[in-house]
């Protein structure tokens, strides 16, 4: 198979074939005759898994770890686990720093929405950000 029919047949764009055989992730052959790449049914197996790991969110570099494992014939499903569960717990955590975020912005624009405009006067830049969490801002409010 040419790049375009690799890149057809998998569901991605020829510029991701070319990445992942510079990457090594993808094995090609190539033609005597005009030496362009030539894909095998493995290069498209190992193709559609690097799509759905990056699906999953596995890194290039893991994913040829992963590739790496199981060509030496060693099941690559305990370090999958491993590093899923690492990655879901930062996912988890940056949900969970982001609703807090979401939280902050929500309070925050709220007591600005009664707080006047002000210029800044040599002791102020932006008094929305200088005291949004200002106890004293919000009984004036």
């Amino acid at each position: 198979m040419h790049v375009s029919e690799i890149a057809a047949a998998a569901g991605v764009n020829p510029e991701t074939v070319r990445y992942y055989t510079r990457q090594q992730l993808l094995h090609p052959e190539r033609n005597p005759d005009n030496g362009y790449h030539r894909y095998s049914v493995d290069d498209l197996r190992r193709l559609r898994f690097a799509r759905k790991a990056r699906q999953l969110g596995f890194s290039l570099q893991e994913i040829s770890e992963i590739l790496h494992e199981a060509d030496e014939h060693n099941s690559p499903c305990p370090m999958v686990r491993h590093v899923f569960e690492q990655r879901l717990a930062d996912v988890e955590k940056q949900l969970n720093e982001l609703q807090s975020l979401r939280d902050r912005m929500r309070e925050a624009m709220s007591i600005w929405q009664e707080m006047p405009d002000g210029a800044p006067d040599g002791h102020t830049i932006c008094r929305l950000i200088e005291h949004w969490d200002d106890q004293e801002v919000r009984k004036e409010a």
